[in-house]
C-alpha cells in the first residue's frame, strides 16, 4: 500500500471516529433525553397543578408567612405551585437569580436592595409589598459600665460588633448617621458571623471594653438574661430604616400579571389569619424557625420574636404605597421618601460612594398589582364573615391617638438618647428670624424626626458669651421658639417639643445656633 493510500485511510478512520463522536453525543444530549421524556410521560400523570411561582429566601421570621401553610394551600386551591428556595442571605445572588429569571419573586431589607442593585448595576425587580419592620428584632447592646446612651458612644475606640451586610450593620449605619458622633473613627466596625456569634462575643467580652454589640431577635432576649447588660436603642425607636420587601421580577410583572396579583392576594390573606389567631402565629414561627434553621424556641423567645416584627397590613401597604391618605400624625412614610432616607444612610455613611438611582426612586416601586386589589374592593378578612365595610385601625393610628403631652416633670424625667446631626441653623444678625438656607434644614430635620416617632425632642436655643446676659438668654430662647414654630409648620406634633436656652459658653459662632436633643420616658 503506498504511503498515499495509508494517509487517505487513517484520515478516513478519524473522520469515522468523529462522526461516531458527534453521532454518540447527540444520542447522549438528544436523543436519550428525549426518549426517557417520552416515557416518563407515557407512565406517569398529569400534575395538579396549572402555574408555579418561585420564591427566593432566607430563614428570618418575618418571611414566616410567606412559607406558611395557609399560604401554600391557598395557591394550591388555584392550581399554583409555590417553591421557596433557601438561599441562606446571599444577596448578590438573590439578584443574579431575578436578573437570570430564575425566580419569580424574592425578598430583601430595602438598604441590601439598593446596596446589591448598585453593585450589579441594575435592578431586574420593582417592590410590590412592604412585607415589615422590626420593631425592637434588633438592638444595640453594651454593658451599662461603659455607655449609657447612644452619645456615650462618642469615642474614639468605640467598636460595634455586628453581621455585615446585615439589618445590624444598617442600624449602626443609621445611628452614625442621625447622631452627632464626630470621634468615632473609620474602623468602626468589627465583623462576627451571625447574631449568634455576636451575642458569645458580648458574654465573653470584659466590661471595660468600648464596644457595642447589635443583635436580633431572639439573641437579644437571651443577653438581656444576664446583668450587666442593657439595650442602648432598638429598631423600635427608629421608623422607616429597617424594611423588608417583596420584590417582583420586572418581565414577571409585564407578562403574568393576573399570577402576581393572586400572589400578593392570597398573601395578606394569610398575614389576616394568622395577625388575628395569635397561637396559630405562634406555632407558626416556632415551627418555621426549627424547619429552616433547626432552632427550637420556647414560648418566651417566640414571643420576643413576634414582638420584635410589625408585619404590615393591606390598609398600611396601601399608604406606604400612596394609594390611601394616613390618618393624621400616623407617622406613616411614603414609599419613595423610604427609600430616599435609606440611600442617604448609605451615602452618608460611606456604604455607597454615589446614589444610583440619581434620586428616581419611584423606578423600583410598582404600586399597580395593591392598586388593582384596592379597586376590587378587596379585604382579607371577607372570607371569613368580616363585615363589609369593616376599618381596621392600624398600631400606628391607634399609638397617634394615644399621644399627649408631657408634664414638666416628666420633661426632666427623661432619658437622653443623643444630639441629632443636622445642619448648622443660621439666624438674621442679632434676631430670631430663621435665614432662608436654614429653613430648608429645617424641613430636613422634620422628615428626619420621622424616622424617630417615640423620641420627644429639645431644642436648646445658643448665643454667645458677650454682651448682656439677659437679652442673650431671651435671644436664645425665641430662637429655640422660631425653629419649633417652623418644625410644627412641617407637621411635627407640639407634643413632642420642648425649647429651652443654655448658658452662653463660648465667643465661637458655632454658639449662635441650636442643638436638637432626642431622650425618651424611662421604661
Amino acid at each position: 500500500m503506498t504511503k498515499a493510500k495509508k494517509a487517505g485511510c487513517l484520515v478516513a478512520a478519524v473522520a469515522w471516529c468523529v462522526i461516531l463522536l458527534i453521532l454518540g453525543v447527540a444520542y447522549k444530549f438528544l436523543v436519550a433525553p428525549y426518549f426517557s421524556e417520552k416515557l416518563t410521560d407515557a407512565t406517569g400523570s398529569d400534575s395538579r397543578y396549572t402555574r408555579e411561582i418561585t420564591l427566593t429566601a432566607d430563614s428570618f421570621s418575618g418571611y414566616a408567612i410567606l412559607r406558611s401553610p395557609y399560604l401554600r394551600n391557598w395557591l394550591s386551591k388555584r392550581e399554583i405551585k409555590l417553591n421557596v428556595i433557601d438561599d441562606g442571605a446571599d444577596i448578590p445572588s438573590r439578584v443574579d437569580r431575578m436578573e437570570d429569571e430564575e425566580t419569580d419573586f424574592a425578598v430583601f431589607t430595602i438598604d441590601s436592595y439598593l446596596s446589591a442593585g448598585a453593585e450589579k448595576g441594575t435592578f431586574p425587580g420593582s417592590i410590590v409589598t412592604v412585607l415589615d419592620e422590626t420593631q425592637g428584632g434588633d438592638a444595640v447592646v453594651a454593658h451599662e459600665s461603659v455607655f449609657d446612651s447612644i452619645q456615650s458612644l462618642d469615642k474614639s475606640d468605640t467598636r460595634f460588633v455586628l453581621t455585615p451586610d446585615s439589618p445590624s450593620e444598617f442600624l449602626a449605619r443609621v445611628i452614625l448617621a442621625n447622631f452627632n458622633l464626630p470621634a468615632i473613627g473609620e474602623d468602626w466596625l468589627e465583623s462576627a458571623d451571625g447574631s449568634k456569634k455576636v451575642l458569645e462575643q458580648l458574654k465573653k467580652s470584659n466590661p471595660t471594653d468600648s464596644k457595642a454589640f447589635i443583635l436580633w431577635q431572639p439573641h437579644i432576649a437571651q443577653a438581656l438574661q444576664s446583668s450587666g447588660f442593657k439595650v442602648l436603642l432598638d429598631s423600635s425607636q427608629i421608623k422607616g430604616y429597617i424594611v423588608d420587601v417583596l420584590v417582583a421580577r420586572r418581565s414577571f410583572l409585564r407578562d403574568q400579571p393576573d399570577l402576581a396579583d393572586t400572589f400578593i392576594e392570597g398573601y395578606f390573606r394569610a398575614l389576616y389569619h394568622y395577625q388575628t389567631q395569635k397561637p396559630e402565629m405562634e406555632k407558626l414561627i416556632g415551627q418555621d424557625a426549627e424547619k429552616t434553621t433547626g432552632d427550637r424556641m420556647d414560648k418566651t423567645l417566640t414571643q420576643a420574636v413576634m414582638e420584635g416584627i410589625h408585619w404590615k397590613n393591606t390598609m398600611e401597604n396601601y399608604t406606604h404605597f400612596g394609594l390611601q391618605n394616613a390618618a393624621p400624625s400616623a407617622g406613616h412614610v411614603h414609599l419613595e421618601d423610604m427609600i430616599g432616607g435609606i440611600m442617604e444612610v448609605l451615602t452618608k455613611t460611606g456604604a455607597l460612594q454615589t446614589d444610583p438611582l440619581n434620586g428616581q426612586y419611584h423606578t423600583i416601586y410598582y404600586d399597580q398589582v395593591l392598586s388593582r386589589l384596592q379597586a376590587s374592593d378587596f379585604h382579607p378578612g371577607r372570607a371569613v364573615n368580616i363585615v363589609e365595610g369593616a376599618v381596621t385601625m392600624t398600631p400606628d393610628q391607634q399609638a397617634a391617638i394615644t399621644s399627649s403631652p408631657l408634664t414638666d416633670a416628666q420633661w426632666q424625667q427623661l432619658k437622653p438618647v443623643g444630639t441629632l446631626k443636622a445642619d448648622p441653623i443660621t439666624f438674621v444678625r442679632g434676631s430670631s428670624n430663621v435665614s432662608r438656607s436654614s429653613q430648608r434644614s429645617v424641613q430636613k430635620l422634620a422628615r428626619q424626626l420621622e424616622a424617630f416617632p417615640n423620641f420627644y425632642l429639645e431644642i436648646i436655643g445658643q448665643t454667645r458669651a458677650e454682651g448682656n446676659v439677659s437679652a442673650n438668654q431671651r435671644l436664645a430662647t425665641d430662637r429655640a421658639d422660631a425653629v419649633a414654630d417652623l418644625l410644627r409648620q412641617e407637621g411635627v406634633e407640639n407634643w413632642r417639643i420642648r425649647t429651652e436656652a443654655a448658658p452662653s459658653r463660648s465667643a465661637s459662632g458655632s454658639y449662635q445656633s441650636v442643638l436638637f436633643q432626642v431622650g425618651q420616658l424611662p421604661y
